[in-house]
């Protein structure tokens, strides 16, 4: 959420990034709203603070009149017509401060200066590893990990509906050999705290890490209930300091985090549906990082390079894109998508999202540090990213390891955690 006083104070500057953006035309009337609580909330204030003087200034009048033995009637009336018009004001105060957050709850982070402008065309790699392997001859992922027994999509449907997979036997173990491994190097080399978190929110945890109230619609809600499923593990363990102050001697610190996550938009777009592609539940390890604001770019490339060092250990081609203001998330000031080649689709599949927000997402969740003793707490900055999304991962192992007979090898890595060499 941007600081209030950017409508009075940047105001040039957030349009010019709603038009980096591409986001404008549909923003403007938002912005223009701004602007005008902007000045009619300080407009208020001031005035709610003259008569609060004024009403000091008559009660010391009134309370010197009855001292003296002398009549303060009117005085008194004077005094009760300023109280109502106090909470008249105030009334009106709450109201346009109440609209003024609902403004700002729906407009996008600023984006940083290196990020591309435009839409997705001005996507850009930045990096790439590996070579990616050729597509003939290589089977979809989907018809070898049925084939295997490996995954069984037909019963996932059944029991769930759409966009459900059950893996079974070693496409099960699979899945837990990803987790195993992923956690284990990020807490052993990477320097994460492992924590295990709930797959059940608040609304003031979704709302503090953006996904609410813009992308409600795209949430599982719980009946009767002001609780969602999380759609990444980034929502819990983002919000694990809200409202607090954190120690400044513990900056930056990261967080790592296995979940469950849900997503009702998926295959919403028409594509990539087919296989493990795109799911309404998947598994996924999540890295969440505070820091302060001069360590956020720092922060934000070792975050990427954790995620990229998991993709070469196993062996996986990928790239790194530099996505544009357009192709950035609502809360991003800047996002790296990590993306490896799958064969058997001809594509390549984002299997991690490293973002920075700044300080965007702390000043929803009101999570400060403070610099140094005595001085002002200042937000952090937070950053997050997955380490990595298993989908895709073993659409991407099934596809690159497959081989002319149709078995597919395991990458070395994950040998000792899955007890096998071959699919």
């Amino acid at each position: 959420m941007h600081d209030p006083r950017v409508f009075r104070e940047q105001v040039e500057l957030l349009r010019d990034a709603m038009r980096r953006r591409q986001k404008l035309d549909d923003l403007a009337p938002l912005l223009d709203r701004g602007v005008a609580l902007e000045l009619e909330r300080r407009t208020v204030i001031q005035a709610v603070e003259e008569r609060k003087a004024a009403r000091n200034a008559n009660s010391q009048e009134v309370a010197r009149r009855k001292k003296a033995g002398e009549s303060a009637d009117d005085l008194i009336a004077s005094g009760r017509e300023l109280g109502e018009s106090i909470q008249k004001l105030e009334g009106e105060l709450a109201a346009a401060e109440s609209e003024l957050r609902d403004i700002l709850l729906g407009i996008p982070n600023v984006t940083l200066p290196d990020v591309p402008e435009g839409g997705e065309e001005a996507n850009k790699v930045v990096r790439t590893w590996g070579e990616p392997r050729k597509a003939e001859g290589i089977r979809p992922h989907w018809e070898i990990g049925e084939e295997k027994g490996l995954i069984d999509l037909q019963r996932g449907a059944k029991i769930s509906g759409s966009g459900f997979i059950v893996f079974r036997g070693l496409g099960a173990r699979l899945t837990r050999a990803l987790m195993n491994f992923f956690i284990d190097v990020h807490t052993s080399e990477h320097g994460y705290e492992e924590v295990w978190v709930p797959v059940v929110v608040n609304r003031a945890s979704m709302t503090g890490t953006t996904q609410l109230p813009k992308f409600e619609e795209d949430m599982y809600a719980l009946r009767d209930e002001d609780l969602f499923l999380i759609p990444t593990a980034e929502v819990p363990v983002t919000n694990l300091y809200r409202d607090e102050i954190v120690d400044a001697s513990t900056l930056p610190r990261g967080f790592v985090a296995y979940s469950s996550c849900f997503r009702r938009e998926a295959g919403a777009a028409g594509k990539d549906t087919r296989g493990l592609l795109r799911v309404h539940e998947f598994d996924k390890v999540e890295m969440v990082r505070y820091c302060t604001p001069e360590q956020g770019d720092e922060e934000h490339e070792k975050m990427t390079r954790h995620a990229e060092t998991l993709l070469e250990r196993l062996g996986l081609p990928h790239r790194r894109v530099l996505l544009s203001a357009g192709d950035t998330g609502f809360g991003a000031a800047r996002c790296y998508d990590l993306e490896i080649f799958a064969p058997g689709v001809g594509k390549w599949l984002e299997v991690s999202s490293c973002s920075t927000f700044v300080d965007f997402q702390a000043r929803r969740a009101n999570i400060r540090y403070r610099p140094a003793a005595g001085e002002k707490p200042k937000f952090v900055y937070t950053l997050n990213g997955s380490g990595l999304a298993f989908p895709r991962i073993i659409a991407g192992i099934l596809e690159h390891y497959q081989q002319a007979d149709g078995s597919v090898t395991v990458p070395e890595v994950l040998r000792p955690y899955l007890g096998a060499d071959v699919l």
